[in-house]
């Protein structure tokens, strides 16, 4: 089970932070990542976490702005998001699959998604 939450109405450069909490004792054994869509767009990788070796790659777009991290003893992974921008605006998704040593931050590489919060950014 993936749940997450945290979205709301921003006013650009403002902050927000999202939660996604998994099902207890499962998140030392899965892959995490954010996942965000836009309107008219596909859904993008923001953040991908590799369990295997502690990895974490960002959007190219994200890269100092946002920062992952987790919480074991709660089972959550948190997504800190800074200086928000107007096109950050979309439906945050929070994905998990079970570890493997390699793992591309692409949508079809995770079985189970959350229900997604919305992210908006105001100009």
């Amino acid at each position: 089970q993936v749940v997450e939450s945290g979205g709301g109405l921003v006013q650009s450069g403002g902050s927000l932070r999202l939660t996604c909490v998994v099902s207890k004792g499962t998140l030392p054994y899965y892959d995490i990542a954010w996942f965000r869509q836009a309107p008219g767009k596909e859904r993008e990788g923001v953040s991908c976490i590799s369990t295997n070796d502690g990895s974490v790659h960002y959007a190219d777009s994200v890269k100092g702005r946002f920062t992952v991290f987790k919480d074991k003893a709660k089972d959550t992974v948190y997504l800190q998001m800074n200086d928000l921008k107007p096109e950050d605006t979309g439906i945050y998704y929070c994905a998990a699959d079970r570890i493997v040593a390699y793992r591309r931050c692409v949508p079809a590489e995770y079985d189970y998604w959350g229900q997604g919060t919305q992210v908006t950014v105001s100009s």
